[in-house]
Order: C-alpha cells, then sequence, then structure tokens
C-alpha cells in the first residue's frame, strides 16, 4: 500500500511518479516494479472513473482492500469494477496488467507473498 500512497501522492502533487515509486520500492531491490506499479494504478482509475482513496497511516481505505484483493486473487475485477459502459475496455486491460503485475512481482519477489498482500 505504501506504493499506491506514495503513487497517489506524486499524482497528486503533480510530479513524477514512476521516480517516486522507483525510490520507495528501490532499496528493497523491488525497483523494476515501478513502472508496472505505474500502469496498474493507471488502469485502475481509468477502469474505476475516479481516484484512488487512500486510508490513514494506521487503516486502509475500501479503495486499498480492493486494490490488495485484486493483487492478491481474492478479489475479482468484474463484480468489483465491471466493464466500461462505453465498451472501452478498461476493465479487461486491468485485468491483464495486474495478471502482468502477479508475474513480474513473483520474479522480483519470490516466495514474498506477505510483500504482495502487504501490511499497511
Amino acid at each position: 500500500m505504501q506504493a499506491a500512497r506514495c503513487w497517489r501522492e506524486a499524482r497528486d502533487a503533480g510530479a513524477a511518479v514512476q521516480p517516486c515509486l522507483f525510490g520507495l520500492l528501490s532499496p528493497h531491490d523491488c525497483g523494476m516494479l515501478a513502472p508496472v506499479l505505474d500502469s496498474v494504478m493507471t488502469l485502475w482509475e481509468a477502469a474505476l472513473g475516479r481516484g484512488l482513496a487512500t486510508g490513514e497511516p494506521d487503516r486502509l481505505s475500501e479503495d486499498e482492500r480492493l486494490l490488495l484483493g485484486l493483487f492478491d486473487g481474492t478479489r475479482q475485477w468484474r463484480p468489483c469494477v465491471g466493464e466500461a459502459a462505453d465498451g472501452s475496455g478498461m476493465a479487461s486491460s486491468l485485468d491483464c496488467a495486474l495478471c502482468s503485475a502477479r508475474i513480474m512481482m513473483g520474479r522480483v519477489m519470490p516466495g514474498h507473498r506477505s510483500a504482495v498482500v502487504g501490511n499497511a
């Protein structure tokens, strides 16, 4: 969730997102996930049609819980996001991005499911 919150803060500030993500992830040898997470978060907002609502330092927002569930596979995008009414395919694109992100996370963090699910 730190990466999602970093992404949100950088976007809100009009700052470059990937350097923020890289700075956060690189000490954990996960810097290469910066463009992956940037893509997922961008598609997330496009599919939902709104920005990510972040929680408090000690409490996750409903959006953050949903995002974690999408990453760890315990939630499905269809009932949560649905397909855009205009038929743009954003929800399907988000699904593909999440699958790709899971693959990349598995490559960068093998055996570290807790890193994917995470703690806020």
